[in-house]
């Protein structure tokens, strides 16, 4: 039973602690120590309610200590990502200059920059906490997104990843690429459901996506929910046995796929990307084309390119507003320009990785885990793809690359990881 005294003292110090959010973890840190002081002045002999008085007056006055808490404990905003996101966000227009319809893209680039501000902003003041018990509804959701798709999708490329709604075409893929994402950070919170029988239901509930993303087909997405989901596992608190055990069973079943894939897909539009990437020349009238152009272009490029406007890089370059938007602005903007993005970019995926560590709640580090993951590994493939070595498979750079669609993803993948930084001194320590 609660101490009539201590609540007395615990009001006075809460009333000067502005954000509601923190009240209730203060409140358990200092009755805490208020039992513990009275304790120990009740082994002083001193009777329960001398013991009490004492320990309020040893904490000292009640409002000089809210006020010193309400400034460890309040909102956090992270502006320097939130700077980094609008100046990559700036960039991500210089693609669209020396486009042909490049008015119209322009315009519409602003369009979706401003959603996507209005849904970053939307998750940064949402408590990210309450999704944590959505996860059976999120992975469902994806899952029917998935089953959608082969049915009744629009095909783009022989990929059929996008719907129509409203007379807007919007890639549903992605969308259900951002609804695993939440599902699997609730599920790494749940330790008992890697127990026994359990363990191989969550091992089956891994694979139904991955192989939903392969039958699109979109290896690329295959690929990015693996290492994002295997990601957010090992920084998971499951019990180490558990862990090491579906770690390997689910690498090796990765790799046997990957394998079998390229084995039984001989002469596919795949295999032909993943051999013209080995061999280009014997592949020149094909995929291996794009390999011969982007080494050109980049050799041509120099220190500071040939400019935005005027060249002919983006009648040549198929795809330099999307998917090679790297290679377009090297070649526009010179060397000196691509490696000052690439530090732009390392220093913005560095910020999103300092978040987790800085986060006192498991849940909360598990979703900056995976958000970084989905934000870094597209980057770095794309980068990589841009420069002639990584296969070229379809991987647009995050905030940059011209798309609506994946624009808001990464837009409320960000959101969430602004989210959990917010609240990193007000939610309780917790782990799973």
């Amino acid at each position: 039973m609660s101490s009539p005294i201590f609540d007395e003292f615990l009001t006075k110090v809460i009333s000067k602690v502005k954000s509601k959010e923190a009240h209730s973890m203060i409140r358990k840190e200092l009755h805490h120590h208020l039992l513990e002081l009275s304790q120990s002045f009740q082994n002083r002999e001193d009777s329960k309610e001398k013991a009490e008085e004492k320990a309020v007056q040893e904490m000292g006055n009640p409002y000089s200590i809210g006020e010193k808490l309400n400034k460890l404990h309040k909102p956090r905003m992270d502006w320097m990502l939130i700077i980094l996101f609008f100046i990559i966000g700036a960039i991500s227009f210089l693609p669209l200059i020396g486009n042909a319809p490049g008015s119209l893209f322009l315009k519409q680039q602003a369009i979706w920059y401003s959603l996507g501000t209005i849904v970053l902003i939307a998750f940064l003041f949402f408590d990210y906490r309450k999704l944590r018990n959505w996860w059976w509804i999120f992975y469902s959701s994806g899952v029917l997104v998935l089953l959608y798709l082969p049915v009744f999708g629009l095909s783009v490329g022989g990929v059929k990843r996008w719907i129509s709604i409203g007379g807007f075409t919007v890639d549903a893929a992605t969308i259900s690429m951002l609804l695993f994402f939440l599902a699997w950070s609730g599920i790494f919170t749940k330790p008992d459901m890697f127990n026994g029988w359990r363990q191989v239901m969550m091992f089956g509930l891994f694979w139904i996506p991955f192989i939903l993303f392969m039958m699109l087909p979109s290896f690329p997405y295959s690929i990015f929910y693996f290492l994002c989901v295997l990601m957010m596992f090992i920084f998971s608190h499951i019990r180490k046995m558990g862990e090491i055990i579906m770690i390997t069973a689910e690498l090796t079943t990765c790799l046997l796929f990957i394998v079998l894939i390229l084995i039984t897909s001989r002469g596919s539009l795949l295999s032909e990307r993943f051999f013209s990437f080995l061999s280009p020349e014997e592949y020149f009238n094909g995929p291996g084309y794009m390999y011969i152009l982007i080494k050109g272009l980049l050799a041509d490029a120099g220190w500071f390119g040939i400019g935005l406007n005027g060249n002919s890089a983006i009648q040549t370059l198929p795809d330099a507003h999307t998917d090679f938007a790297f290679p377009y602005l090297v070649y526009s903007l010179g060397w000196a320009f691509g490696i000052a993005l690439c530090i732009l970019l390392i220093v913005f995926i560095w910020k999103i990785s300092r978040n987790a560590s800085k986060t006192k709640d498991t849940y909360g580090r598990i979703l900056v885990v995976g958000g970084v993951t989905l934000i870094a590994v597209p980057a770095i493939w794309n980068i990589l793809m841009g420069l002639g070595l990584a296969p070229i498979i379809g991987v647009s750079l995050p905030f940059i690359s011209y798309g609506g669609t994946t624009l808001i993803f990464y837009s409320a993948i960000l959101g969430i990881i602004l989210s959990v930084y917010r609240r990193k001194d007000i939610v309780e320590p917790s782990k799973i």
